[in-house]
């Protein structure tokens, strides 16, 4: 009889347990949520895709063109749609998916009309990651920052510009080139001035020199230029420092860096 009873309450708790786990999967099954977009058209998932982001909500908009680009595969639309979708996840703060996104489309579709503006989004992605003027300010100089991005944001603009010359976005891409290359002068000097003023002042010959050989006309220049005859003359290289100092009365004889330390200043681009 104890055998019969064991048996039983087996068999019971299997039922329970099978009970259970059907319960749970059902659960999980209602918890799945619905695709809202199931029964829309491709029209209107772009035009709920838009209305989202010209309300700020990038990450939905971004969301809805990814739909999009897979519902509406290998029509125009699906091309607007991955463009869109990049400019939505650089909204969104997400800037290498928008790189990836972007990466992707001037793979697949290298004839597109639309090319123009890709590289331009390529370019903004990495500007202002990387530099950041025109969106929020930060306290620290854009010159110390890591430059890479914003060397690949050079190399994006100067290939729109290069092939698309008269595309409505070079006008803007030329500024934001001369804005980068500046940045990037301001960068060697900041190298410069922290090895001159630590006293390691071949150091700062060496990058003064790279600056003015590279970043010729730049508002960096003036201060490389400084930063060289200090350095000479800090190491008793007379004949070298009376050399750059005759280029510096030539060229900047109302310098404001000829009474100043060469601390940090001003940065350049609150001038520009």
């Amino acid at each position: 009889m104890a055998l019969t009873l064991h048996r039983s309450l087996t068999r019971l708790s299997a039922a329970c347990l099978s009970v259970g786990l059907a319960a749970i999967v059902a659960g999980c099954a209602s918890s799945t949520p619905k695709d809202i977009t199931a029964d829309w058209s491709p029209n209107r998932i772009y035009q709920e895709a838009k209305d989202e982001q010209a309300a700020g909500n990038f990450e939905k908009a971004s969301a809805l063109f990814d739909k999009l680009e897979g519902r509406a595969a290998g029509t125009p639309l699906a091309q607007q749609a991955q463009l869109d979708k990049a400019y939505a996840q650089y909204k969104s703060g997400e800037p290498a998916l928008a790189m990836a996104t972007l990466t992707r489309f001037l793979r697949l579709h290298p004839a597109s009309t639309a090319t123009d503006y890709a590289l331009y989004l390529q370019g903004l992605v990495n500007f202002n990651d990387n530099l950041g003027l025109f969106g929020s300010l930060s306290a620290q100089d854009l010159s110390e920052r890591d430059q890479k991005a914003a060397k690949d944001s050079f190399e994006s603009f100067r290939e729109l510009t290069t092939r698309f010359p008269d595309s409505r976005y070079s006008k803007d891409a030329r500024l934001r080139m001369t804005y980068i290359v500046n940045s990037l002068a301001q960068s060697e000097v900041h190298v410069a001035r922290h090895y001159y003023t630590r006293g390691v002042y071949l150091a700062a010959i060496n990058r003064a020199q790279q600056a003015i050989g590279q970043f010729k006309d730049t508002p960096a220049i003036e201060e490389a230029t400084f930063i060289l005859m200090r350095s000479y003359d800090a190491l008793g290289m007379t004949d070298l420092r009376d050399d750059v100092q005759r280029v510096i009365d030539a060229n900047y004889p109302n310098s404001r860096f000829a009474n100043e330390s060469l601390k940090k200043t001003k940065s350049w681009w609150s001038l520009w």
